[in-house]
């Protein structure tokens, strides 16, 4: 079996970035932190998440993220799955985050769409099946 155990993302700021993950996973927390140097660049970085997986928080990012609208080379969008993605969403408007492409509804899943304060575009999914052919539909 093969999971993922963690991203790595650079930030402009950590606290404001940790608010809005917090909002999606709120029983996450800061497993661990410290200082490091990245090719000349002093960086604090922060490991956040639960005892089987984390986002790993990097400052002093600069620049724009790429333009989400294009095909430019890049990250599109990351995925969490949710058990409750009203919930989730609730959270993240009383926050204070908007949503980015809105809550689409078929069958046997929905998703929702929001921006991170860095530019990362966030899909949340929340299945309503336990069978994989129908989770997996792309209809």
């Amino acid at each position: 079996m093969l999971t993922l155990e963690h991203l790595n993302l650079v930030v402009r700021d950590i606290d404001e970035t940790i608010k809005f993950y917090q909002a999606i996973a709120p029983h996450w927390k800061v497993r661990s932190s410290g200082q490091g140097d990245w090719y000349g660049v002093p960086r604090n970085w922060v490991h956040f998440g639960d005892d089987y997986q984390f986002i790993s928080f990097n400052d002093n990012g600069t620049g724009t993220n790429r333009d989400l609208e294009t095909n430019a080379l890049g990250l599109s969008h990351f995925a969490f799955s949710t058990a409750n993605i009203d919930a989730a969403t609730t959270r993240l408007q009383a926050a204070g985050f908007e949503i980015k492409i809105p809550l689409r509804e078929d069958t046997h899943r929905k998703n929702i769409y929001f921006l991170d304060p860095n530019g990362y575009e966030v899909e949340l999914v929340q299945y309503l099946s336990d069978i994989p052919s129908e989770r997996n539909l792309d209809a």
